[in-house]
């Protein structure tokens, strides 16, 4: 999609354009008026539109030209009418604008054939009326962070058969191509020979190779921002096998990876001043013989042992490894991502990220940019009194506590993670995207990957460092 601007007004847009114009009606409808095409979005009061609901009207816009076969648009900005819009700058509010344009836009049809009644993509959105330099720059800030989400959401809607940890360690480097980041991958003979014992469990039930991932944005020097991401390409449950409807989508449990993959690429891509590094474990947790069973023990990269009491529990196996691996770059700031649990959803439902942090400042930071970049989210407890629950009678921790401990999982698995998150020396902050793996109605989104939480990690990016030291 092509974002293009004029200076006439709207009303003097070139022929072969729908024109969209939002009111305080209540209705969308599609109307003609002297032999031109319009399409009339309506917003409710003004003075209702917050920036959460004007996300979903940038979005509304795109969908109902879809709807009408349109590949060419026309609007007209203005700021004025939404008084709850006054405090964004011009840049933030055309970054708003495209990146919600962008993300509309997108359908996963990758598998799909031709058929005569799909919607095309937009070729053309024009912006009419005068239009600031500094506004459009943040048009192609915007349209280059939709993107990137949209490309988290390609990879994760990649079925499992074509999406393998191999595949997606493939999809890195391409997507790291002609970009200042350099990607290193390992196989299954160098994650075993590095003591990544827990990766190396959790993949052993699968013929597919695991990757452990490696992309490295050397923006600035310093100290790294370290994004990690789960890259469970398919999970099955293992032997402690997923039932029903719960194993499907579960080509998905790699939406972190793919998050982590999108981010520092979009972040190379914006010319970003900052040091960033993603690591991605990427496995199957499958159910071959060779299968990790309940009641192993695996030896992670720290040296610290973690029983198996439950193979479906894989994805904060990898990540404790990953968290390990992560203290060899001296972080200024890891934050890691991942489809991990049930219980989050059954905590908030699909609207929120559940996310821990061990850090006041940066707890502070990620509730203000969930709302600026619209991947919202919401703190959980982090409280020294639930690392009794993942105490192990073998091992040094167990992945699946029993008894009246099994509850609240989603706090569990956060507490497992922080015993290695402990030795990085540095603010972490976990953030279970179960809640927003996929889009929901309301999202004005295509069916399929949410993106979460791209937007949010690269506004982190941009401003961490920047702004909190």
């Amino acid at each position: 999609m092509k974002i293009a601007f004029t200076d006439k007004p709207i009303e003097n847009a070139p022929a072969g354009y729908v024109r969209v114009r939002v009111t305080e009606g209540a209705t969308v409808r599609a109307v003609r008026e002297d032999g031109v095409e319009w399409i009339e979005i309506g917003a409710g009061p003004w003075a209702d539109v917050t920036l959460r609901k004007f996300r979903l009207i940038c979005r509304e816009i795109v969908r109902q030209a879809k709807a009408q076969k349109a590949t060419r648009i026309a609007l007209q900005l203005n700021k004025s009418p939404f008084p709850h819009l006054n405090s964004l700058s011009l840049p933030e509010l055309a970054r708003e604008v495209a990146e919600n344009f962008v993300m509309a836009d997108y359908d996963f049809d990758s598998f799909k054939s031709p058929a005569p009644d799909r919607p095309e993509p937009l070729e053309e959105i024009l912006i009419c009326g005068k239009t600031p330099a500094e506004m459009k720059k943040g048009f192609a800030v915007g349209q280059i962070v939709g993107e990137g989400v949209n490309a988290c959401r390609e990879l994760a809607n990649t079925p499992g058969g074509a999406m393998t940890p191999r595949s997606l360690a493939a999809a890195a480097k391409k997507a790291a191509k002609g970009l200042p980041i350099k990607v290193t991958v390992w196989g299954r003979k160098e994650i075993e020979k590095a003591g990544m014992g827990a990766v190396a469990g959790v993949a052993k039930g699968s013929a597919e190779e695991p990757a452990f991932i490696v992309m490295e944005y050397a923006g600035a020097k310093g100290k790294p921002i370290v994004l990690i991401g789960k890259g469970v390409t398919f999970d099955s449950g293992g032997l402690n096998i997923k039932t029903g409807d719960h194993m499907y989508e579960m080509h998905m449990d790699m939406s972190g990876g793919a998050a982590a993959i999108a981010a520092i690429v979009t972040a190379a891509k914006l010319g970003v001043k900052k040091r960033v590094v993603a690591l991605v474990p990427a496995v199957e947790n499958m159910s071959a013989s060779e299968a990790m069973r309940p009641g192993d023990i695996l030896r992670t990269l720290s040296g610290k042992t973690i029983e198996v009491a439950n193979t479906d529990a894989e994805g904060r196996l990898i990540l404790a490894d990953a968290l390990c691996y992560a203290k060899r770059f001296n972080p200024a700031v890891v934050l890691d991502a991942a489809t991990l649990t049930g219980s989050s959803i059954s905590a908030l439902g699909l609207r929120a990220v559940a996310y821990f942090a061990n850090d006041e400042r940066l707890a502070d930071r990620l509730n203000e940019l969930g709302e600026a970049s619209g991947d919202y989210l919401w703190r959980m407890p982090l409280w020294e009194e639930y690392e009794e629950n993942i105490k192990a009678t073998f091992a040094d921790y167990t992945n699946a506590p029993v008894g009246a401990a099994k509850f609240g999982d989603v706090v569990n698995a956060a507490t497992l993670l922080w015993q290695f998150a402990k030795d990085l020396g540095c603010p972490w902050a976990h953030l279970d995207i179960a809640p927003r793996m996929t889009a929901i109605e309301s999202d004005k989104l295509a069916k399929g990957a949410a993106g979460s939480p791209v937007r949010l990690f690269v506004r982190f990016i941009e401003q961490w460092q920047t702004k909190d030291g």
